[in-house]
């Protein structure tokens, strides 16, 4: 294992966290709906904003296995990597020129940004078994989410302050502040990404293919993806498990701020909130490294949904602010840990050489099974009358996730994967 190569794989978590937390999470909805959307009737901003979300994941959707099997086949998950990631920084970088009712280039930026964002990371997570072995898989996958939380984390302080006190600052205007703001992800993602596109190196294949030949070899290797699925039993029941639990994760970060605003938290507490969440994770998935190594993978994931499901059963009963830093706080401890040890479970339990395929297939697999989960809640929402039982539903997402790992046999599943190698 080459320790550069390892520390420049984790500072790409560092790099394109900023678009995350900065852009998806934090300033881009608000700036939606306040500059880009100015002039729009009633709701429509944040239908429109629904509907970018929409489109960019089904772009992704269909794009990551594709361009997984190709970049396996070619031997290029860091060049493909590179490329996607050139696309987001500069998406990002020209968020900077959106002014005043631009919601339909801010959308289209939005979805280019949000493809580069998730293609990059396919590629990404795939490169996880070049930079480490079985042993130390987990704690790098571990180190680098605990990267992205300290880098996205920190940036979203800047820009917070920046658009807080821009005056201050020397800028005319908010709005000039805030477009500064989207620039500087950008730049910001591009300078970090420098070490993973220098020094972490692929095996060199033994054959070379033209780009046309990849692509068909490519699409044939998707389908075969999906038929070969059946000689891994125990990869087919994680991925089943995860289709749950990790749709039950995402949800709670993608609703929980419209949630606390719903039951009439301030939004400069959602956003201090959210800090909370980057800064206690930190720590927390590092140490996530040492709980999982003592009890092992399978049990750390069973206790992490374990939070999870304290989680939503509190935030059921939540009524204030405080109530909404605490569990900010319990996400904080586990959203890192679970998902770093969750992508270095998948990753051995995959045959090595098409780490980038089946990681394509899964975030194919996974972005269309999270639409499952918003959903839920706005129908049970929209049934009952509150949005408190739309969270409380998503007890059974935790609850079938853990009920099928319960059967997945991890030894079992990489001796599977290995077998799988070998008849390659």
């Amino acid at each position: 294992m080459n320790p550069k190569a390892v520390r420049s794989w984790i500072m790409y978590d560092w790099a394109n966290s900023a678009f995350v937390t900065t852009i998806m999470a934090a300033v881009m909805p608000v700036f939606y709906k306040e500059v880009a959307g100015k002039g729009l009737i009633g709701n429509a901003a944040e239908n429109y904003w629904g509907f970018t979300q929409t489109i960019a994941m089904l772009f992704v959707a269909v794009l990551c296995p594709i361009l997984g099997a190709v970049a396996d086949y070619a031997g290029s998950k860091v060049r493909f990597l590179s490329a996607f990631m050139y696309i987001g920084a500069a998406a990002s970088v020209g968020m900077a020129f959106i002014g005043e009712g631009d919601w339909l280039f801010a959308s289209v930026l939005v979805v280019i940004g949000t493809i580069g964002f998730a293609a990059s990371n396919t590629f990404y997570d795939a490169l996880l078994p070049s930079v480490s072995t079985p042993e130390t898989m987990n704690a790098v996958s571990n180190r680098g989410y605990a990267m992205g939380y300290l880098g996205g984390g920190l940036l979203l302080l800047v820009n917070l302050v920046m658009i807080m006190f821009y005056d201050k600052l020397g800028f005319p205007t908010k709005t000039l502040a805030t477009q500064t703001v989207f620039a500087m992800v950008g730049v910001w993602w591009l300078l970090f990404s420098l070490p993973v596109m220098r020094n972490v190196k692929e095996t060199a294949r033994e054959e070379s293919a033209g780009f046309g030949r990849a692509v068909k070899k490519g699409l044939s290797r998707v389908k075969g993806t999906i038929a070969t699925l059946k000689r891994y039993p125990e990869l087919l029941k994680y991925m089943a498990s995860f289709w749950f639990f990790n749709d039950g994760i995402n949800t709670v970060i993608v609703m929980a701020t419209i949630y606390g605003s719903g039951i009439g938290i301030e939004t400069n507490d959602l956003i201090a909130a959210l800090l909370i969440t980057q800064f206690v994770g930190y720590p927390s998935t590092l140490l996530f490294i040492k709980f999982a190594s003592r009890i092992g993978v399978k049990k750390s994931i069973y206790s992490s949904l374990t939070v999870y499901i304290l989680i939503v059963i509190l935030g059921f009963f939540m009524t204030s602010a405080v109530h909404f830093y605490a569990l900010a706080a319990l996400v904080g401890l586990v959203q890192g840990g679970s998902q770093a040890t969750a992508r270095s479970l998948y990753a051995s339990l995959v045959p090595p050489s098409r780490t980038a395929e089946f990681f394509g297939f899964l975030s194919l697999s996974s972005k269309f099974a999270s639409i499952a989960g918003p959903f839920v809640f706005s129908v049970v929402g929209t049934i009952t009358g509150s949005s408190r039982y739309g969270i409380l539903a998503l007890l059974a997402f935790f609850i079938i996730g853990i009920a099928i790992l319960v059967y997945v046999d991890v030894d079992k599943g990489k001796r599977e994967a290995l077998a799988g190698e070998a008849a390659a």
